[in-house]
């Protein structure tokens, strides 16, 4: 028996409010994926510009992570006291304060000081990634899946925007390469934060904060453990070759505005299917789509081992972008099967803390296998999680009971 979606405790908004809501969030969705753009396109090169030793040039986007695991917790128990308005502002502020100390550790060539505007910048990146649950929330059990895709679809802007701000600033003050980029990617979160403000969650019982059953309860439901686990594949596998792809294409002697290019055209193939996987899911299931997912980024890996131009890049990363999107979508809708409406903050926030915790240890490990072993190492190291996820998506017992 599957948890009940709405009851007493939570409301279902007019569609028209609905509608609303998604469209701001949708839109918030592409301002704030411009920060993971930005940062993940520069991050890597930026660190490996600033850093002690080469070993360390991908741990800004470590700490990146490390900010998006170490904050999820936190404002997911704001958004259950304050309500979901509270975290969102908190985590714009963050991204403002991002792009300040990113700029500032440029101009100052300090590797420490970067790294710390790394860890506000998961810290936006984490709230980020609520939204696509705040869309559902009033929202009726037949329209949550597509709810929650079309704001991940709103992401194919960041894939656009983010690219365009590394490349239209990165040199406007010579001297420091990428410092004006990060002052813009500060303004854009000015920019999320206002449309965050006209977002109008249901209106749910005082008692519901502290109600539902206990985390435990709540893990132990067939299915659980392992829809959390393939999410956390399809998201760490996605960040594992994400993170090393850019500083390897430069290796390979492939120019930053390839890299670039590269990385739009994965942001986009990550968002864009958000327009009909909701449908996708309604049809076949959210396990089955996110399976499809997890093959697919098999495929991505398999693109990646077959050369080392910029079309073997390309290719992979577009492949990587669609399994990522099936694969977490998938995970994120059969998510929401799993808790009550007083439970949804906390369930929410302990799968992404879950998936954000994994993430740590794949962006850190990925620099160090590309820089000791090469590209194909990295590539080959991910096939063991892909086919683990995979298996746990297809489980007998994936399925969801109140």
């Amino acid at each position: 028996m599957r948890a009940p979606l709405l009851n007493s405790t939570e409301a279902e908004l007019p569609i028209s409010q609905q509608n609303h809501n998604i469209v701001r969030l949708a839109t918030a969705q592409a301002l704030a994926g411009a920060n993971s753009v930005v940062f993940y396109a520069t991050g890597a090169i930026v660190g490996n510009t600033l850093a002690p030793g080469s070993a360390l040039a991908t741990l800004p986007v470590t700490v990146f992570v490390l900010g998006m695991a170490a904050c999820i917790l936190p404002f997911g128990a704001l958004a259950r006291r304050r309500g979901r308005r509270a975290a969102f502002m908190t985590g714009t502020g963050a991204g403002v304060l991002t792009g300040l100390l990113a700029s500032l550790a440029v101009v100052l060539g300090s590797f420490s000081l970067f790294c710390l505007a790394a860890f506000f910048g998961g810290a936006y990146a984490a709230v980020a990634l609520s939204f696509r649950f705040a869309a559902t929330d009033g929202v009726g059990s037949e329209r949550r899946a597509r709810a929650l895709s079309l704001v991940m679809g709103g992401g194919v802007v960041a894939g656009v925007l983010g690219p365009m701000l590394v490349s239209s600033t990165m040199n406007a003050w010579p001297e420091h390469t990428f410092a004006v980029t990060f002052l813009a990617q500060a303004a854009v979160a000015v920019i999320a934060a206002a449309v965050l403000l006209g977002v109008k969650s249901p209106a749910v019982a005082d008692h519901t904060q502290h109600g539902g059953r206990s985390l435990h309860e709540i893990a132990h439901q067939p299915g659980f453990r392992r829809t959390v686990f393939g999410g956390a594949v399809a998201y760490m596998v996605m960040n594992f070759l994400m993170t090393a792809a850019p500083l390897s294409m430069h290796q390979h002697g492939l120019s930053l505005q390839a890299a670039n290019l590269g990385i739009q055209w994965h942001v986009i193939a990550m968002y864009g299917p958000g327009f009909f996987t909701g449908k996708l899911i309604q049809r076949f299931g959210a396990s089955r789509i996110g399976a499809a997912g997890l093959l697919i980024t098999a495929l991505s890996v398999l693109a990646g081992l077959l050369g080392t131009d910029i079309l073997h890049y390309w290719l992979s990363l577009i492949l990587l972008g669609i399994g990522w999107n099936f694969g977490f979508t998938g995970a994120s809708a059969k998510i929401i099967e799993f808790h009550r409406p007083e439970e949804k903050t906390r369930v929410q926030s302990l799968n992404d803390f879950i998936v954000f915790g994994v993430m740590i240890v794949g962006s850190f490990s990925s620099g160090a296998l590309l820089n000791t072993f090469g590209w194909n190492a990295v590539l080959w190291g991910s096939l063991v999680p892909v086919v683990a996820g995979f298996l746990a998506m297809v489980g007998k017992n994936n399925t969801a009971r109140g």
